[in-house]
């Protein structure tokens, strides 16, 4: 259970720093987009599950949690910022 969360943490992490290079990003630093990233995995995991477009082992994870956080890092940039 807790090995669960520590890799969907560490994929979240990761997904926000590719995203924040996706997205060419300026949110202010490497741990925002960390942040953006983890919490972008969430949401957009819930969101495709609710959509029945589930994500399979941590590719597939890695995957929805990156447009997760290109989402975020979007709005981050274009509504929360202004």
């Amino acid at each position: 259970m807790i090995i669960n969360l520590i890799i969907g943490l560490a994929i979240g992490g990761l997904a926000g720093f590719v995203a924040g290079k996706i997205m060419n990003s300026n949110t202010g630093s490497i741990l925002m987009n960390i942040i953006l990233g983890v919490v972008g995995g969430f949401v957009a995991g819930l969101i495709f599950g609710l959509l029945g477009l589930g994500a399979g082992g941590y590719i597939g994870t890695f995957v929805v949690s990156t447009v997760g956080a290109c989402g975020l890092i979007y709005l981050w940039k274009n509504v929360l910022k202004k």
